[in-house]
């Protein structure tokens, strides 16, 4: 099997990681204007067209980010044993978990549970209490049940988890590739999202409770582990460019046929064929040093633990003014992409004992093969990047 070159860096895999997050903001901005999917806040000016776009990206999204995180974690296994990389990853991952947890996320179960009328006005009490774990009125925020909430966080402690196990495994991959070529390239992959779909999806529902979410498991720890089998064989990747073109018709046509007919046949195969089109154009497209990919990569991680806060945040301050369908949604992303800036810019990065809680790495002069991939979730109603028809 031909293997990518160890010092080559993939450009493309870092291009596609911060495009990505570009998206998450305006994904998190429309799911605050969609009617009838659940999310913390809605607008007052909701818009029945958005389920469209939101769906085509949201059917596939979280799914690619996983087999990223997995090609990521197999060019950072080069050179490094099984607990010095579990390690790292422990650290990079559930240290800002627990600091997004206590300082950035209480914001959000605050904001809703107002919206809700289930909390009481005034931030450092409701802190005090979210800090003792409730108790809290049924229903004031998502995670009410459990006293405090992850949220958007929750792909930190699912990462990890789906590293440690590929981690005590990853002898026994080595060997492992993507073989099948053509057209059988952009069906083989696909069946077992299907059999998942059809076997788990209805006996165990999405909760992001990490014990509970078997159907989200056998779906993202699948992906992850694609990512990690398909990350040095140049074989694949050569497949993925050569069926790009391909790779994306068949996604428009299994995308409009999951419109008019629905079935997890068709959603799963638009799923797979879409992240194999999406592989192919940015290996082809994307894999060359581009000047804003070293700052993309540093402020991702960041900006994915502040950006849902700050979007609900503002969205709270914005809506009483009644500003309109227009300017009411351009407030909300100007002023998320404004925060995420200052606040990373001015208030992490250049602090070394800021970055450790924001899972950047310490100072030390040398850029890394390939950078971690950072959380990317989807919203709740997708949150495995499926919905429910």
């Amino acid at each position: 099997m031909p293997r990518i070159p160890a010092m080559q860096r993939r450009h493309d895999i870092d291009a596609l990681r911060a495009l990505a997050f570009a998206l998450l903001i305006l994904y998190h901005v429309g799911m605050y204007y969609v009617p009838g999917w659940d999310w913390h806040l809605k607008s007052e000016y909701t818009a029945d067209w958005l389920r469209y776009p939101m769906r085509f990206l949201g059917l596939w999204r979280m799914d690619l980010i996983f087999l990223l995180s997995g090609v990521a974690l197999a060019f950072l296994r080069r050179g490094r044993t099984v607990g010095e990389l579990l390690g790292r990853r422990t650290g990079r991952l559930l240290l800002p978990l627990a600091f997004g947890m206590a300082v950035v996320v209480p914001v959000q179960p605050y904001v809703q549970g107002m919206a809700n009328g289930l909390v009481e006005p005034g931030f450092l009490r409701f802190l005090a209490r979210y800090y003792a774990g409730g108790p809290w009125p049924r229903g004031a925020f998502d995670g009410w049940e459990h006293g405090v909430t992850w949220n958007h966080l929750w792909y930190l402690p699912y990462l990890w988890m789906y590293t440690a196990i590929l981690l005590l495994f990853s002898g026994f991959l080595k060997s492992i590739s993507l073989k099948p070529k053509g057209p059988w390239l952009l069906t083989l992959p696909a069946m077992p999202f299907v059999l998942y779909s059809v076997l788990l999806q209805s006996q165990f529902p999405v909760t992001h409770d990490l014990v509970h979410d078997w159907y989200l498991h056998a779906v993202y720890f699948t992906a992850f582990l694609y990512g990690y089998c398909i990350a040095t064989d140049a074989a694949f990747w050569a497949e993925a460019a050569r069926l790009r073109h391909l790779a994306l018709v068949v996604a428009l046509g299994c995308f409009a046929a999951q419109l008019a007919f629905g079935g997890p046949v068709l959603r799963n195969f638009y799923l797979w064929t879409m992240i194999v089109a999406v592989l192919g154009y940015a290996h082809v497209h994307l894999n060359r040093p581009f000047r804003w990919l070293a700052w993309a990569n540093e402020s991702v991680y960041p900006w994915y633990v502040l950006h849902q806060s700050l979007i609900l945040a503002i969205a709270a301050f914005v809506a009483p003014a009644h500003v309109g369908p227009v300017f009411e949604p351009l407030l909300i992303a100007l002023g998320t992409l404004a925060g995420c800036w200052t606040a990373t810019e001015m208030l992490i990065r250049p602090w070394p004992f800021m970055r450790p809680l924001f899972g950047l790495k310490a100072f030390t002069g040398k850029e890394p093969h390939v950078l971690p991939l950072p959380p990317h979730p989807a919203a709740p109603e997708l949150r495995h990047g499926h919905d429910t028809q």
